[in-house]
């Protein structure tokens, strides 16, 4: 595992001004893990900070103080050296309001099948951004009004265009196969990949998770395989339905499931729930009720087939 720093001097950054910055984590294969150790999955600073956040960004989590939100560890090694051979490339665009760490557990998972998967945090509106110029948090609290949301959607459009762009100046180009990319996204960030791929051969592959697709007409220009994956239990389904109508692609429905089931809320929620931190009524609403890791399974097998199928 490595991280990131990126910055686009010709683009301003739409909620502070400055050139935009980017973060991402780059996950893969390693040749050995021999001395190095695992990584948190928010660093120090950020785990402070997302503990206040947490429960205005998604109502129901716990309040500041009851979880040490530092001590979660993921099942990467930071700086472990990668295993060679040139590698599919995916690019993950989180969910309005959530950081990058939060695609964690299916970014691993893809990974471990012999992929590259590159997570991006979209700062302004993730919770919570380490720069190297400093901590940003995020500008929305609830969901953002229609202008906003499209002002969100065109940053990260232009943030994984930007990523493209850059994936042969990263560290690890020389594991990359950029004949193979593919794109995946959850809720906004779902929206972001299926727009930032019109007309981009590039992109091989497209999974939307849960993304609204109606900022824009019909996104025409869309020729990649399309997996267009949803939930019984969003209240947006009618929403999605409806934006989805008229799009070529594989639908697929994740029952006893909501929102958030597609992120690390699928694992960290249900023992939040089991430590008395988290009610039933917000479990439900934020990831629904069905069994965890029969849902993670799932949508690690689907996601994983996807790619594997149509970035061969």
């Amino acid at each position: 595992m490595q991280t990131v720093h990126l910055t686009d001097p010709a683009r301003a950054d739409p909620w502070v001004g400055g050139a935009r910055e980017l973060m991402l984590t780059v996950l893969y294969p390693a040749r050995s893990v021999r001395g190095f150790s695992r990584a948190p999955q928010l660093t120090p600073a950020a785990a402070r900070e997302f503990a206040g956040l947490a429960p205005h960004v998604h109502p129901g989590l716990p309040e500041p103080g009851a979880v040490d939100w530092g001590a979660v560890l993921t099942h990467g090694y930071m700086g472990a050296p990668p295993l060679p051979g040139r590698r599919p490339v995916l690019v993950y665009s989180p969910g309005g309001g959530d950081s990058r760490t939060l695609g964690t557990t299916l970014a691993e998972d893809l990974a471990s099948h012999g992929r590259v998967v590159v997570l991006v945090d979209h700062p302004g509106d993730a919770s919570q951004v380490e720069l190297p110029t400093g901590l940003r948090t995020t500008v929305l609290f609830g969901p953002p009004d229609p202008a906003t949301f499209r002002t969100m959607v065109d940053t990260r459009i232009a943030d994984l265009r930007l990523v493209l762009d850059r994936l042969s100046d990263l560290p690890l180009a020389r594991v990359m196969d950029s004949c193979r990319i593919g794109l995946y996204g959850h809720s906004a960030g779902g929206t972001a990949v299926v727009y930032a791929a019109r007309d981009d051969r590039r992109v091989g592959a497209v999974a939307n998770l849960e993304g609204y697709l109606d900022l824009y007409p019909t996104p025409a220009g869309v020729e990649q395989p399309l997996l267009l994956f949803r939930t019984d239990g969003f209240e947006g389904a009618p929403r999605i339905e409806s934006s989805w109508a008229d799009l070529p692609g594989r639908r697929v429905l994740l029952p006893d499931a909501n929102h958030w089931a597609f992120t690390d809320y699928g694992s960290l929620i249900p023992q939040l729930q089991t430590s008395g931190l988290v009610t039933a009524a917000a479990r439900a609403a934020l990831i629904g009720t069905g069994n965890p890791a029969v849902k993670l399974a799932e949508v690690r097998r689907r996601v994983g087939t996807f790619f594997a199928r149509h970035l061969l």
